[in-house]
């Protein structure tokens, strides 16, 4: 490809997959290129692209069957389904719940082998659980995300429709390569678009020879969406909606009260700030003072000396006049 790159950088650069936030912790620090005028930080094109070319190559080494995509946002969610349907992988959108890869009596207790994440973030719980059982962890990393217990982090924008559109068909294409299904990029047949579209709408496409094959191997998604992923897809799209709805409130709350938190902590480092000012004027008074005193002191001890002169003088004087008479 151009460049070196798994597509052209117009590419990249039109679906903004290297835009990240305004945030940036240690771990994301080697991935980012610059920064913005406006405080966004900026994530290295060829980084990413390395790294989803490596993820790729992962993704090929493991059955389908044992790779799980956990997708709890609704942009995330649409891109994942659409990647299960042609590579095979299990998809669990919107929240994960707690213990479901941890907890065996659990109905959906299952035992994957490989788990992405595409928002480390809001996914923790499955994050912690991966860690926890051992389980190999690729991770979709923004500037703010941590990336402990995530064994290969692909630096991105998690958030954006187009980016996790596009993030996702290259990974399908790598793994479909890797896997051997296809000899050429050219004999990928899904297109971007559908992975962009069926965040919005459902697509029905035909079936390609790369999904045919995973729906032989046992695939756990059919290739054409029916009307039942339709009605699922629908849900998950409103209940994912509803939960950040539902977060708003809090959020407000929550910032209110660290803006209330942190304008009483000025008010008090202020004020402590007055009194120490105060203290020092009062102590540099009183050393200019002492100076003052210690002159005065000088002074009036030569004056009494003085007077003791005079006085004794005055008392000679007398006796010998006293003598004379």
């Amino acid at each position: 490809m151009a460049d070196g790159l798994l597509i052209k950088q117009e590419k990249y650069l039109e679906a903004g997959i290297h835009i990240g936030t305004k945030l940036r912790v240690i771990d994301m620090t080697k991935f980012i290129y610059r920064t913005r005028n406006d405080g966004l930080f900026v994530l290295d094109l060829r980084k990413i692209d390395e790294r989803i070319r490596l993820a790729g190559k992962l993704l090929a080494k493991y059955d389908p069957k044992d790779i799980v995509v956990v997708a709890s946002r609704a942009y995330s969610s649409m891109a994942a389904q659409k990647f299960g349907q042609i590579t095979g992988c299990s998809v669990r959108a919107g929240r994960f719940v707690p213990g479901a890869f941890t907890n065996v009596q659990r109905d959906d207790f299952i035992e994957p082998k490989l788990v992405i994440v595409c928002d480390p973030k809001g996914e923790r719980q499955a994050v912690l659980e991966c860690g926890k059982m051992g389980i190999a962890t690729v991770g979709l990393c923004d500037t703010d995300n941590y990336t402990m217990f995530i064994d290969w982090a692909i630096p991105c924008n998690n958030k954006g429709r187009r980016s996790l559109g596009l993030i996702f068909w290259l990974l399908a294409r790598e793994m479909a390569m890797g896997s051997g299904k296809v000899a050429t990029y050219d004999d990928f047949k899904p297109t971007l678009e559908e992975f962009e579209a069926m965040m919005t709408a459902p697509v029905e496409a035909a079936p390609t020879p790369e999904s045919a094959e995973a729906a032989a191997a046992g695939a756990n998604a059919p290739i054409t969406p029916s009307n039942a992923d339709d009605k699922k897809a629908a849900e998950v799209m409103a209940e994912v909606e509803k939960g950040d709805e539902a977060e708003k409130p809090a959020a407000k709350a929550k910032k209110a009260k660290e803006e209330e938190e942190s304008a009483e902590g000025e008010k008090k480092r202020k004020a402590k700030k007055a009194e120490d000012d105060e203290k020092a004027k009062k102590s540099a008074k009183k050393e200019e003072k002492a100076p003052e005193k210690s002159e005065e002191k000088k002074e009036h001890k030569h004056e009494e000396k003085h007077e003791g002169h005079e006085h004794k003088h005055e008392e000679k004087g007398h006796e010998h006049k006293g003598r004379k008479e």
